[in-house]
């Protein structure tokens, strides 16, 4: 059956979400319109605000609402740790077990040749010249996801980093190869955490 040319587009604008089939975006778009219009709009409101009030971090690439973000702003933290991910979603999933209070730093991705993502690409000067102007830093963990793409970023890093004389560590493989860290159980990160390595 051809659906009216709003519903479709609205189908359309849901299958364009990570793991939504046409299915799903159908059974969506019909919720969406039994909902009351102000809900809606709220919803509406919510996504255009997500897309236009937030910026990354100048510190460390988190994104926040200001000019730096709330865990780069916090004095309380651990200043002699930077833990690397790929995505502000990891920190969240990272901070969320409450048993890391130090530093982040996001890439933006890791290095795929193969995508035309190379270290020009990702946050990697910023974090090299974090690293140069704070003396108050003495280790990077690195927590990238347990992929070959993940691997090689972490591995790069590692050599970047290590002359300087900071020690580098890598999170331990409680995370299983092929995960995604926002996916990951609690106990599954803390283990990681706790039991990374140098590399």
């Amino acid at each position: 059956m051809k659906y009216p040319e709003p519903i479709s587009k609205l189908i359309d604008s849901y299958m364009m979400l990570p793991g939504i089939g046409r299915k799903t975006a159908t059974r969506m778009a019909f919720f969406t319109l039994s909902m009351d219009k102000s809900r809606v709009q709220e919803f509406a409101d919510n996504l255009v605000s997500a897309k236009t009030d937030l910026r990354y971090c100048k510190i460390c690439g988190n994104i926040t609402t200001d000019e730096f973000c709330s865990i780069c702003k916090d004095e309380g933290r651990d200043q002699s740790t930077i833990l690397v991910v790929e995505q502000p979603k990891d920190i969240m999933a990272i901070d969320d077990m409450n048993s890391y209070n130090g530093l982040y730093h996001v890439l933006g991705g890791v290095l795929s040749p193969v995508d035309g993502v190379g270290p020009e690409e990702l946050n990697i000067k910023l974090l090299l010249n974090r690293l140069r102007t704070n003396d108050a830093v003495k280790e990077l963990i690195i927590a990238t996801n347990a992929t070959p793409e993940g691997e090689a970023t972490a591995q790069y890093l590692a050599k970047l980093v290590k002359p300087a004389g900071i020690k580098v560590t890598r999170l331990a493989h409680g995370l299983s190869v092929g995960s995604d860290i926002e996916y990951a159980d609690e106990m599954t990160l803390k283990s990681a955490v706790q039991g990374r390595r140098e590399i």
